[in-house]
């Protein structure tokens, strides 16, 4: 992968007839988006972005990018480092009437006056592609031995027999009964 910086806007129609490959990298801290999506907007996005036709002779980009970023773990609150990869194949269209002809297997990229902004794109692709809830692996996790603790304790509890345990509504019943 190339260490030059990956263009903020290109005529991908351009770059579709003569079947270019673009490889470059995205500092994450410039994609604003994804820049609040993250817990340190620090790294670099990996990026490789090859434009072309397919057999239909519709326009394409076809793209791979890596991106090692920080994330909050929403078990114990802290940092934790996430590796987030995607394949992807879009369609290149100028009207929405275009991206509904589109079949499945290409999602829909808005041409506006023949040029593409790489940088949003590749900030969609992104932004897609995060965890909905990133953890750190169980045995990794700063909060695992409090978690074992609690899971102990609710086991601990549900064993116990039926007649032990204390009935929440139990106190209503003492309220009624002074009446």
């Amino acid at each position: 992968m190339s260490n030059a910086e990956l263009p903020k806007s290109v005529d991908p129609y351009r770059l579709a007839d003569k079947g270019s490959l673009l490889q470059g990298v995205l500092p994450v801290s410039m994609l604003e988006r994804f820049a609040a999506c993250v817990a340190e907007p620090v790294g670099e996005c990996e990026v490789s972005l090859s434009f072309g036709r397919d057999e239909e002779r519709r326009y394409i980009v076809s793209g791979q990018l890596s991106a090692r970023v920080h994330l909050e773990c929403q078990r114990c609150l802290q940092v934790m480092q996430s590796q987030l990869r995607s394949d992807f194949r879009l369609g290149l269209v100028i009207s929405d009437e275009q991206a509904q002809r589109l079949p499945k297997s290409l999602e829909p990229l808005l041409v506006e006056d023949q040029r593409v902004d790489l940088w949003s794109m590749v900030e969609d692709e992104l932004i897609l592609v995060l965890p909905p809830f990133p953890l750190h692996e169980r045995g990794e996790c700063p909060a695992t031995d409090t978690l074992d603790a609690i899971a102990a304790d609710a086991e601990k509890a549900a064993a116990r027999p039926a007649e032990e345990r204390q009935n929440p509504f139990q106190v209503l019943a003492g309220l009624k009964k002074g009446k």
